[in-house]
């Protein structure tokens, strides 16, 4: 699948169904991606406007094995701060084979 028709349905909407069965939906692959030119792979907090990323999102992500939690901030120990895992990293190559060289 080229980026021109992943970019086309809605945020909600499945667009790939990988070999164990699991459907990530466009804002998970969106938020996983933004982890692939980050150190160690760190998933971001807070989405591009400065919100929060939707806890649903995260817990996805890592139900699915696509993304792990790497460490607790001891400043804010409710807040899950997770990395990409080799699936995850898999996952975002398939949808954007050069996000490795892009800018999130």
């Amino acid at each position: 699948m080229d980026a021109k028709s992943f970019n086309q349905p809605g945020l909600f909407e499945p667009v790939f169904r990988p070999p164990d069965g699991a459907t990530p939906l466009r804002a998970e692959l969106a938020y996983l991606r933004r982890g692939v030119n980050q150190p160690g792979g760190k998933l971001p907090l807070f989405d591009r406007r400065g919100q929060e990323v939707d806890p649903s999102t995260v817990s996805v992500c890592l139900a699915n094995g696509w993304a792990e939690h790497w460490f607790t901030n001891p400043v804010k120990p409710d807040w899950l701060v997770c990395r990409l895992t080799p699936a995850g990293r898999a996952l975002v190559q398939l949808h954007w084979p050069d996000a490795g060289g892009e800018e999130n």
